[in-house]
């Protein structure tokens, strides 16, 4: 690779080539966890899906490594590389609904916050995660889990179809007729098995929601937890709780009084008025103790989604593991509660997301995702705006994670998962699904271009 090889690339895109001498370099490299540092060798910022083929095709004659970045949320930091090709989709976020059919094609790069702008004119939502800085894109490959995943299923669920640039540059239309195989495999299967340009999702009809934290004082966390793992599964599936153990920030919205009191915290979203979700509500609500907070209201859809944005900024610390899990025993609250109750800073957290009713009803081989026997899909976070926390809040996580193994099902969603979690994790993740997708990425990616992931293996040739 040139000086003058470098150059033509530049001339091919309609984006900016970004190299370490541009006095944007470290902006545009910086990843949203501060924890990692990574130093590309140029970063293709593409403009449009020709920018994606182009620079596929430059990073195969290359040589380089090459890793993809959407919207920049990934928490091992796989959206980089080190001395590689960064393919940067971060401008292409284009949204556009069809109110008619209901449906949303979404580019790469936009966030979970554009979208629901965009669908919220029309009194329409896609499933998807918690947090609106999220890129839709990441969030989507690995599977997708959020507020209305009760109700209306993984991300994964809802889409449609993708238009994918392959290992060699071609392009694609992956849905349920064309090209199924690897329609199959990109519903769970992340980023392995190419570039996805454009997303098809289904969209369901959400407005205003009730919604909202309600903490408890740690002290009351057992009787929380066991109350919480009962309600659940005669829950209305238009109602969806999700379990925390963590610390109030000291900051605003929470009163001052309660600024760094260990909690065990519910935060809870029914997808309809205020009257319902207190129906909804009440049989959890009226058996446990008075909380010391509670900020439940009707508010509209995309106002829930950024409600926590202003917590978590980039550039934090983060150190993050996750696991599938069925039974909350016992036995497994008093683990959450020893290990959650003495996190290292404010910010460490212990969230449950259900992924129960309409979720659990897929077949586990009819996507990628392969673990739908699971109620939670579970994440501990160490999280710290101060690099000097990095060491004890890895620590934490490592050592609370560790603990709850005899009580999860071994297996984790992929972007709950650090980059040091090795191979055995990931087939362990994929289970019964592993073989069929390294079948899957032997046919379209055999000579593992897209590797910079959690790598799935092509197949050994027949």
């Amino acid at each position: 690779m040139t000086e003058s090889d470098i150059s033509a690339f530049a001339d091919r895109l309609r984006g900016d080539l970004i190299e370490p001498h541009h006095s944007d370099y470290d902006e545009v490299r910086a990843l949203y966890n501060g924890m990692i540092d990574k130093r590309p060798r140029l970063i293709a910022r593409c403009a449009n899906v020709a920018d994606v083929i182009a620079s596929v095709k430059f990073g195969g004659v290359s040589g380089l490594p090459v890793a993809i970045r959407s919207g920049g949320h990934n928490g091992p930091g796989l959206g980089s590389c080190d001395d590689g090709l960064v393919i940067d989709l971060g401008a292409m976020s284009g949204v556009h609904v069809d109110p008619e059919a209901r449906t949303v094609r979404s580019e790469p790069g936009a966030s979970q916050g554009d979208v629901d702008h965009a669908t919220h004119a029309f009194g329409l939502a896609v499933p998807a995660g918690i947090v609106s800085t999220t890129g839709l894109a990441g969030l989507t490959l690995g599977g997708g889990h959020g507020y209305l995943t009760r109700q209306h299923g993984l991300t994964i669920d809802n889409l449609i179809e993708a238009d994918v640039v392959l290992a060699d540059g071609s392009f694609i239309t992956a849905n349920s007729e064309r090209n199924a195989d690897l329609f199959w495999a990109i519903r769970g299967g992340g980023g392995n098995f190419g570039v996805v340009t454009s997303f098809v999702y289904r969209a369901h009809s959400v407005n205003n929601v009730y919604a909202g934290p309600i903490f408890w004082d740690i002290s009351e966390a057992r009787q929380v937890m066991e109350r919480y793992r009962d309600f659940l599964p005669t829950a209305s599936e238009a109602l969806c709780p999700f379990l925390a153990i963590k610390t109030v920030p000291s900051a605003a919205p929470f009163p001052q009084d309660i600024w760094g009191r260990r909690i065990c915290a519910i935060i809870s979203c029914y997808n309809g008025p205020a009257g319902e979700g207190e129906a909804a509500m009440r049989p959890l609500l009226e058996q446990l103790p008075e909380p010391i907070f509670a900020a439940v209201g009707e508010m509209p859809f995309p106002a829930l989604q950024a409600l926590f944005d202003n917590l978590l900024p980039p550039g934090y610390q983060w150190y993050w593991k996750g696991d599938f899990v069925k039974d909350l025993s016992d036995d497994a609250i008093a683990v959450h509660i020893e290990h959650g109750g003495r996190s290292p800073t404010e910010l460490s957290l212990m969230h449950l997301y259900p992924i129960d009713g309409a979720a659990g009803r897929i077949g586990s081989d009819e996507t990628a995702w392969g673990c739908r026997d699971a109620t939670w899909s579970m994440v501990i976070a160490g999280i710290s705006p101060r690099p000097e926390d990095a060491e004890a809040i890895a620590a934490w996580a490592k050592g609370y994670w560790d603990a709850l193994r005899p009580y999860t099902l071994g297996a984790a969603y992929i972007n709950f998962m650090m980059d040091d979690e090795g191979d055995e994790r990931v087939k362990a993740t994929y289970a019964q699904n592993y073989e069929r997708l390294a079948r899957v990425k032997a046919k379209y990616d055999p000579a593992n271009f897209f590797r910079v992931n959690q790598n799935i293996a092509p197949a050994p040739a027949k």
